[in-house]
């Protein structure tokens, strides 16, 4: 991976690898995202907050849903969805032909 800055935010990432696999550990994610568990941790513990995710507790481990509806919080883009992100970059959230989901 390129050092520098990049496109999407921590939490942006965060968000995607959950979005891509709701029962990943918090470790899984870390590694994902290149930051460490503790950060994940208080990253989703900040999307848990802001209403883009909530958490289930089945047996010892976690199951995460996303909020595809929630808007983006800055005000350059908040007239859009975070499903619409989930869309480009998660093949499992893209609108199926026919309009079906």
């Amino acid at each position: 991976m390129s050092t520098g800055w990049t496109f999407l935010t921590n939490h942006a990432h965060v968000l995607l690898v959950i979005a891509r696999d709701p029962e990943a550990r918090l470790r899984d994610v870390a590694d994902v995202v290149g930051v460490t568990e503790r950060a994940a941790q208080a990253i989703v513990a900040d999307l848990e907050t802001a209403g883009y995710l909530t958490r289930e507790r089945i047996g010892r481990r976690n199951r995460y849903t996303v909020n595809p509806a929630g808007r983006f919080r800055h005000p350059a883009e908040a007239e859009h969805r975070v499903g619409e992100l989930l869309a480009l970059f998660t093949p499992d959230t893209r609108p199926r032909p026919g309009g079906r989901d």
